[in-house]
């Protein structure tokens, strides 16, 4: 057998194995599927996602506070000590973020969630001085800000609670079967997310009724 002839039977030969490899991934893939190969990544994904809404509803509320600060100022300006924290903890409350990549990291999550948590106790601290100025309860641009903050307020809590489910859902994925071992295989660098811990009592939103 000649030189070319032999060339030519090794590359048939392996253009032959290349096509039984991809067969047999084509066979595989949907195995693959149906035992689950695509959900750690399916899971952290949708959790990241949830985390990110989290992030949107605090980062909306803070977005309020400047305006509520102004109009609480122009009526109760002798409130110095209350809006000064209330101004302080949106600023460090801004400033503690957290990427996607950090919610393997408890102290990181802590850390935002204690900035969150004070700012949550400096605003609720002004809204209970509000009820000592009944022209200030009256007013028309307050009364707009109460209605934004109860709803942002709102779409924090079922933000948290997204995030919290979908973080169980994918914790629980990388500690039990098959699982566990799918993310051992593929995905070695998976670890679980810390979940966002309400603290006591807030498994319900604030309440922000400014009325009598």
């Amino acid at each position: 057998m000649n030189l070319a002839a032999t060339r030519n039977l090794r590359v048939t030969g392996n253009a032959l194995r290349q096509t039984v490899v991809i067969a047999a991934l084509a066979l595989l893939m949907p195995l693959l599927s149906a035992c689950g190969i695509n959900n750690v990544p399916t899971y952290e994904e949708q959790a990241k996602a949830a985390w990110a809404e989290v992030q949107n509803q605090y980062q909306r509320r803070a977005d309020l506070i400047p305006n509520l600060v102004e109009t609480v100022k122009g009526y109760a300006q002798q409130e110095k000590d209350v809006l000064t924290s209330v101004v302080e903890a949106r600023a460090k409350a801004t400033q503690t973020t957290i990427t996607a990549d950090q919610l393997t990291d408890p102290a990181a999550v802590q850390r935002f969630q204690a900035a969150q948590d004070q700012l949550s106790g400096a605003l609720s601290r002004l809204l209970v001085t509000v009820e000592r100025y009944p022209d200030l309860k009256s007013n028309q641009n307050f009364l707009a800000l109460q209605s934004q903050l109860e709803g942002t307020e709102n779409r924090i809590a079922v933000a948290r609670r997204d995030y919290i489910d979908t973080v169980r859902v994918y914790n629980t994925e990388l500690r039990t079967i098959p699982g566990r071992w799918i993310a051992g295989w593929f995905y070695p660098d998976a670890k679980p997310m810390q979940a966002f811990e309400a603290a006591a009592g807030s498994e319900a939103p604030p309440k922000v009724n400014f009325g009598n």
